[in-house]
């Protein structure tokens, strides 16, 4: 089974849920917003493919950090912490596929996944 982790609202997993639907691949929709970062999940997304793949520097949570909680944002313990805090600071969507995660949006990268 497919688990997409996002937000509703998020442009990227509108996209990606879109995608999903059009090849009508079932999935479950995991939401942050309302269920949170799963602690278990995040460990081993962090694992998979590196916490600084996880942490979206580029989105108006990270601009919104106190600077201290950002400069302190500094290896995988600091990472988790701070995702836990602030979902909307994961980088999405994450994707759990049979036999690993995908981070971001990316057609090819999702294609790739379904031939496996």
């Amino acid at each position: 089974m497919i688990t997409l982790y996002g937000i509703p609202n998020c442009d990227t997993v509108k996209r990606a849920r879109a995608w999903l639907d059009a090849h009508d691949v079932g999935y479950a929709f995991h939401d942050f917003k309302k269920q949170g970062v799963p602690p278990a999940a995040l460990a081993a997304w962090v694992a998979d493919v590196g916490w600084e793949t996880l942490v979206n520097r580029k989105g108006t949570t990270w601009r919104q950090l106190d600077a201290a909680v950002r400069d302190g944002v500094v290896d995988a313990a600091s990472a988790s912490e701070a995702l836990r805090a602030h979902p909307s600071l994961v980088k999405r969507p994450v994707v759990e596929w049979p036999g690993g995660v995908t981070v971001g949006f990316d057609e090819a990268a999702f294609s790739a996944r379904l031939r496996r």
